[in-house]
């Protein structure tokens, strides 16, 4: 069984005290946070660009974990990856070249990621697994905090735990992730989950990364 890694998802933070509740899970055990990246197009929901990403780069040394929701992905990979991201996530679904996209990440020395909404067949990555770093499964559709964990989704972590470590990528899980998701989504094989109300919205935030580390 793979160690537990969690990515908390800053779209559940007060981002009025944003460095403390950044400071809040780092001192829990967190080394990574995900950022979630809305454009009101490709997703029904927005949220902020690479200025805020450069900001928030100025508040941690956590690994920052970019995931964008966003259409035309291309024409703001170069300003996300100025802002100081670690790790670059597009969506499949929005690029027009994404052998392009990925090449244009790797060669700025940044880790590449795709993501794959629910409905998507997760096949249609086999082709890019040997170039990217990290696959990013979305177990909700994109766009909202707070959603039901879909099932189905499963499947596609075990797939592609199956290929992970002859390829040598990771697999992330974004969505409906919390106390009673989490393990089943670890049994298939997966290394980083991303929570976000599930982690946040807890009354105790360290208690709560605590109970999601360590297996019910």
């Amino acid at each position: 069984m793979k160690n537990r890694i969690i990515s908390p998802s800053l779209l559940s933070a007060d981002f009025s005290r944003l460095k403390s509740q950044i400071d809040l899970v780092v001192d829990a055990g967190a080394n990574r946070l995900h950022l979630d990246v809305m454009d009101g197009h490709f997703v029904p929901n927005f949220t902020f660009g690479p200025f805020i990403v450069k900001a928030i780069r100025k508040l941690t040394n956590a690994h920052l974990e970019t995931h964008l929701m966003i259409s035309n992905p291309h024409n703001y990979i170069q300003d996300f990856i100025d802002a100081g991201v670690d790790t670059l996530i597009f969506h499949i679904e929005a690029s027009t070249d994404v052998e392009r996209d990925i090449d244009l990440i790797k060669k700025n020395n940044v880790l590449a990621g795709l993501a794959i909404n629910p409905d998507t067949e997760v096949n249609i990555l086999d082709k890019y697994l040997d170039f990217i770093d990290y696959v990013l499964v979305m177990s909700v559709n994109p766009g909202f905090g707070g959603q039901g964990f879909i099932e189905s989704t499963l499947k596609k972590m075990e797939y592609l735990a199956n290929l992970s470590e002859k390829k040598n990528f990771i697999i992330g899980v974004d969505g409906g992730v919390n106390l009673s998701t989490i393990d089943k989504v670890y049994d298939t094989g997966v290394d980083v989950t991303i929570v976000g109300s599930g982690l946040y919205k807890a009354d105790d935030v360290p208690a709560r990364f605590d109970k999601l580390m360590k297996k019910n």
